[in-house]
């Protein structure tokens, strides 16, 4: 029997939709929320490791992810030069075994849909557009009031709303959310032939120029400048600031560039991070994801972290009828030390570029790698 048997998961984004359904699974009965009023479609692409493809299996979700999407094994390094000249390509990390990719990108919006409707089918109730207003808590259950005017009562409470996290609010968590110095340009586009893996720029008017194949026929573009304030720039402003930037770079960026000409297809966002020290629980109301723990995306493991997360909680609670504290304590062995090294090496690779400093950078990627490589 497992330790709970009603649970709300705020939030459905890779940790709370992946939570809900692990736990549905297990034949409890799950609420997911989500402020947004349907399956999000903002964002370009995502990149994810092969640790994060495994906890996508683990969901039942890895076929048809597979198929909509694209994935590859190594990473190359190119010049910021008139060429986009190639230095050499090295093979990436299979963090997630050896039957699948090293790393694989896909559309955002694909992935959700592809987590709610696994969802649907595994029974998670879920309502768009509502989120937390209010937590109280005894030793056995959580009521909670939401944004509708409705309430509810559960065994556990799941924050997995984000990195300005309603729930971590409620509960008068206090950590720091602060800003790295960076933000990065994306777009969403087609794919030439030229592209087939990811290729890193760096030098030249930004930090890092580069793509990632997410498709047969998609892919999205980044460039990461110094963080400024470009909110009062129209769409049309938007997609000329990014054209400018990315104009340096050339060899498979002239292919990408001739394609990219739609303001809607492009957004900035500045990279923020934190890490919320042990324990993230309090009581019967626990946060996970970036909720708990944000890093750039320089590594690009945020969403694999968010998975984790969920496996290991899931875990947890299918595995014993108590709730207690040595489930929380075996959550926190599990999770908070592994998430922390995986956000302060983001963050150092991020702060190398800032203070144009040589750091190991393979050395890092390769610690990070054979740590993420074994199962949470």
């Amino acid at each position: 029997m497992p330790a709970v048997n009603t649970v709300l998961v705020v939030g459905s984004g890779l940790a709370g939709a992946a939570t809900a359904i692990r736990l549905a699974e297990g034949d409890v009965t799950v609420d997911l929320v989500e402020i947004d009023p349907g399956i999000a479609s903002l964002g370009s692409g995502i990149t994810l490791q092969g640790n994060a493809l495994r906890e996508l299996r683990g969901l039942g979700v890895w076929e048809e992810v597979r198929k909509s999407g694209y994935g590859f094994d190594s990473v190359g390094l190119r010049a910021p030069d008139p060429a986009g000249t190639l230095l050499f390509e090295m093979p990436d990390a299979r963090t997630g075994g050896p039957d699948l990719p090293a790393t694989f990108g896909m559309p955002r919006p694909d992935l959700a849909r592809i987590l709610h409707d696994r969802a649907a089918a595994v029974g998670v109730r879920t309502r768009f557009g509502v989120t937390v207003t209010g937590l109280r808590q005894d030793a056995h259950h959580v009521d909670v009031e939401f944004t509708d005017g409705s309430a509810g009562r559960y065994d556990l409470v799941v924050g997995a709303d984000g990195i300005r996290s309603a729930v971590r609010g409620i509960l008068g968590v206090e950590l720091e959310t602060r800003a790295t110095g960076m933000g990065i340009w994306r777009a969403f586009g087609p794919r030439p032939a030229s592209v087939t893996r990811t290729d890193l720029f760096y030098g030249g008017p930004c930090y890092i120029a580069g793509y990632c194949p997410t498709g047969e026929n998609s892919l999205y573009a980044y460039v990461v400048e110094d963080a400024q304030d470009r909110s009062a720039l129209t769409p049309e402003q938007r997609l000329a600031t990014m054209r400018a930037l990315a104009s340096a770079y050339h060899g498979p960026w002239d292919d990408i560039l001739a394609t990219l000409d739609d303001p809607a297809r492009v957004n900035y966002t500045r990279f923020e991070t934190h890490a919320l020290p042990a324990p993230w629980n309090r009581g019967r109301v626990v946060l996970i994801g970036d909720a708990a723990h944000a890093c750039p995306p320089t590594l690009a493991q945020g969403g694999a972290q968010a998975l984790e997360d969920a496996a290991v909680l899931s875990e947890l609670l299918l595995g014993t009828d108590t709730l207690d504290e040595s489930l929380w304590s075996a959550f926190t062995e599990r999770r908070v030390a592994r998430a922390a090294a995986v956000v302060e090496a983001s963050n150092q690779l991020g702060r190398w570029l800032l203070d144009r400093e040589q750091g190991d950078v393979p050395g890092l990627m390769g610690r990070v790698a054979a740590l993420v490589a074994q199962p949470a």
